[in-house]
C-alpha cells in the first residue's frame, strides 16, 4: 500500500527531532546531575517524540503518495473509463460504509493500485493506466475492492499506532545504549560527551531497522484481511483473478519506484532477510489463502 514511503518519512523524522535536540542541549533533562538517566521521563520523553513521527507520516501519507507516483485526480470524468472508474468506487465505499475517497489514475504500464489517507472518510484510490488498459472490468473491480477494504480496515491508523510504539522503544533503547558507551566506552562523567549523540543517532538507524521488520509484519498480514474484503465486497473469484493476474505479469517493466513498492497491490518477491521486509506475502500465498476460506 504505502509502508516502505511511510517508514522513510518516519524514520527521517526521528533522526531530524534528534539532532534538533542535540543542537538545542535539549537532552540533557533526561540526565540526573549529567550522570543517570531517568528511565521513566525518557519513556515518557520517547513515547511523545516517537508517537509525532508517526503522525506525521501518516498527515503526509497521502500528499506524498500523490507526489511520488505522479497521480492525476479524477474530478470530472474525461471519458468512460473514467467515469466507470468513479461510479465502481463510490459502489464499493457505500458497500464498505466509508466516505467517498479521492479517485485518481498514476501513469505506469505495470498493473498495480494503491489506497492512503488519514481517515477513512479522507482517503485516496489510485489505479496504474496499464491496469486499466489491460485488467476485465471483474478483476479491476476486485483490485479497487481490494483497496477499498485497507481503507476500511483502518488499516492506516492502526500502522501509525504500531508505528509510533515502534518509534517509542527504537528511541528508548538508542538513547540507553547512547548513554552506556558515552559513560563505559568514553568515560564521560558529566553530561553527554560527542560519542552519546553520534551512537544515539546510529543505533535509532539500526534499531528503526530491526523494528521495520515489525511493522512489514503487519503490512503482510493486513494484505490478507484486504484480499478478504475484496472478496466480499467484489466477489471471490474475481479477487482471485485479479491476484493470478497480478502473478502473471509480474517481472513486467514499468513498475512503481522502488521507494513505493509496498504502496501497491503487489511487491516484489524476495528470500531470506529480505523476505522479512516484504510489505506483501506472495501472490500463491495470498490465492491460496482465498481458495480455502
Amino acid at each position: 500500500m504505502r509502508i516502505l514511503l511511510f517508514l522513510a518519512t518516519n524514520l527521517a523524522v526521528l533522526v531530524l527531532v534528534s539532532v534538533i535536540f542535540n543542537l538545542l542541549g535539549l537532552e540533557g533533562i533526561l540526565a540526573n546531575n549529567g550522570v543517570d538517566l531517568n528511565l521513566g521521563s525518557l519513556l515518557v520523553f520517547c513515547g511523545l517524540f516517537g508517537m509525532s513521527g508517526s503522525l506525521i507520516s501518516l498527515l503526509l501519507s497521502k500528499f506524498m503518495a500523490k507526489r511520488g507516483t505522479g497521480t492525476q485526480l479524477i474530478e470530472t470524468p474525461r471519458n468512460r473509463e473514467e467515469q466507470w472508474l468513479l461510479d465502481t468506487v463510490k459502489s464499493l465505499a457505500d458497500d464498505a460504509g466509508i466516505g467517498m475517497p479521492e479517485v485518481g489514475i498514476f501513469p505506469s504500464d505495470a498493473a498495480n493500485a494503491f489506497a492512503t489517507g488519514w481517515n477513512r472518510n479522507n482517503a485516496l484510490v489510485a489505479v496504474s493506466s496499464g491496469l486499466l488498459r489491460r485488467f476485465e472490468e471483474r478483476e479491476a473491480r476486485a483490485v479497487l475492492a481490494h483497496e477499498i477494504g485497507h481503507v476500511a480496515n483502518g488499516d492506516m491508523i492502526t500502522l501509525s499506532l504500531v508505528q509510533g510504539v515502534v518509534n517509542t522503544f527504537v528511541m528508548f533503547f538508542a538513547r540507553i545504549i547512547g548513554h552506556t558507551v558515552d559513560r563505559v566506552v568514553f568515560k564521560t562523567e558529566r553530561g553527554y560527551g560527542i560519542g552519546y549523540f553520534i551512537v544515539t543517532i546510529v543505533a535509532e538507524i539500526v534499531l528503526g531497522i530491526l523494528a521495520s521488520m515489525i511493522v512489514m509484519w503487519f503490512s503482510r498480514y493486513r494484505e490478507y484481511r484486504a484480499d478478504a474484503a475484496g472478496a466480499r465486497l467484489a466477489d471471490r473469484e474475481g479477487m482471485i483473478a485479479a491476484l493470478q493476474r497480478l502473478k502473471a505479469e509480474q517481472g513486467l517493466p514499468g513498475d512503481l519506484p522502488g521507494e513505493l513498492t509496498a504502496f501497491g497491490i503487489r511487491s516484489h518477491t524476495g528470500s531470506g532477510l529480505a523476505a522479512l521486509l516484504r510489505s506483501h506475502p506472495p501472490l500463491d500465498d495470498r490465492i491460496l489463502a482465498l481458495q480455502n476460506a
